[in-house]
Formats: C-alpha cells, sequence, structure tokens
C-alpha cells in the first residue's frame, strides 16, 4: 500500500506551489491555467454540454440550404466551442460537480507528467473512444440525413461522456493531493475584507 502511494509522490525539484504547471495545458487550443479555471464554471460546462445538437443541425442544415451555408453554420458552432471556455467569468465555488470533473480531465492530460491510477486511465480511454464513436455516428447521421443515426449517435455520445465526466470527477477526489497544484485548485484564498463583512453582518442579524 505505501509503495502504491509512493508511486503518486510529486517531484519537488521539478514544481513548486509557487509557480503554475502547465498540468492539462492544451496548447494547440490555447487553453492555459485561465482558459481552465473559467471552463470551471457551470455556465461554461453545461452550455457547452448542450451544443452537440446545434452542430449536427448545422451539418444537417447542408439538405435545405446547400454546404456553402451549412458550412457557415458549423463555423459558427465551431467559434462558439471555442469562446465558450473563454468569456465566462470563472466560479464563485470550486468544490462542485462539474468544476471537479474539469480539474480531473486536467489531471488526466496530465497523467505523463504526474502519473495516474491505470484503471482511472484504462476507464477514460474506452470512454473517450465511445464519445468519439458516437459522435462520428451523429455526424454520420447528419450528413446523410438519417435522423435515427443523429439520436442514436447522440444518446451514446451523451451517455459516455457523462460516464466519463464522473470518472474524471473520482479521479481528482483521489488525485487532490498528489501535487500541490492540484490540491490548490479547490482552494479559494482568505479575504480579511470579506470575513470582516460577514462577520459584521452576523452581528446585525
Amino acid at each position: 500500500m505505501q509503495q502504491q502511494k509512493a508511486q503518486f509522490r510529486p517531484k519537488p525539484a521539478r514544481y513548486s506551489v509557487y509557480r503554475p504547471m502547465n498540468a492539462g495545458r492544451l496548447r494547440m487550443l490555447g487553453m492555459d491555467a485561465d482558459v481552465w479555471h473559467r471552463h470551471a464554471s457551470g455556465w461554461s460546462v453545461w452550455t457547452r454540454f448542450a451544443t452537440l445538437p446545434l452542430l449536427y443541425l448545422a451539418v444537417w442544415s447542408h439538405g435545405w440550404f446547400g454546404w456553402p451555408l451549412a458550412g457557415l453554420s458549423i463555423a459558427t458552432v465551431c467559434l462558439w466551442l471555442w469562446l465558450n471556455p473563454r468569456i465566462f467569468p470563472p466560479p464563485r465555488r470550486l468544490d462542485t460537480w462539474h468544476a471537479r470533473a474539469t480539474f480531473g480531465e486536467r489531471v488526466w492530460i496530465n497523467r505523463a507528467v504526474v502519473p495516474i491510477p491505470s484503471d482511472d486511465n484504462r476507464r477514460a480511454i474506452l470512454l473517450s473512444l465511445g464519445t468519439s464513436a458516437g459522435f462520428a455516428l451523429g455526424m454520420w447521421g447528419a450528413m446523410t440525413l438519417n435522423l435515427s443515426m443523429v439520436i442514436f449517435g447522440t444518446v451514446v455520445t451523451y451517455a459516455a461522456k457523462m460516464a466519463f465526466l464522473a470518472g474524471m470527477v473520482a479521479l481528482y477526489d483521489r488525485m487532490r493531493d498528489a501535487h500541490p497544484v492540484y490540491r490548490s485548485w479547490t482552494v479559494v484564498p482568505d479575504n480579511d475584507n470579506a470575513s470582516r463583512h460577514d462577520l459584521a453582518r452576523r452581528s446585525a442579524s
């Protein structure tokens, strides 16, 4: 048991609590620590989650308006997906289910630096493949105007994605203490002014 815990012990020589670590940074999308923090907002998580039918609808529209206008619709949805984790303010609470799901995703992406349990990694990969398969089926259905395939692909995608997010929540809860940066994601700094304000409000009541 002690050997297993030692496997996930961070290396203090490489990282510091006071210097941000590129944990879960997707350079290709420009998702730095600030963007990830904003993405932990419930507004970001759930509006992004609800965008899938709009993307399928944009692809489906080629049957009504042709591919040029459908392509414009698809580009608009893709632009929204890119803007989504950037336009919402950071969440006030960092211990919510959706916030911990985004933190767990960052932990999973950073698994090459801070190892995670192999069972969690295997489950995440399988669920990611399931999500991708459902998405591909839905896209093919939208391209071929097959409503049954779109519905089936949507159900598979959402079911696999929800299971993936639940796994990310569990992963973060397990890995929270594996690195000081991970632990800091759910720590809200003390604010003396806010504390005094709360104390005065309680006293007045």
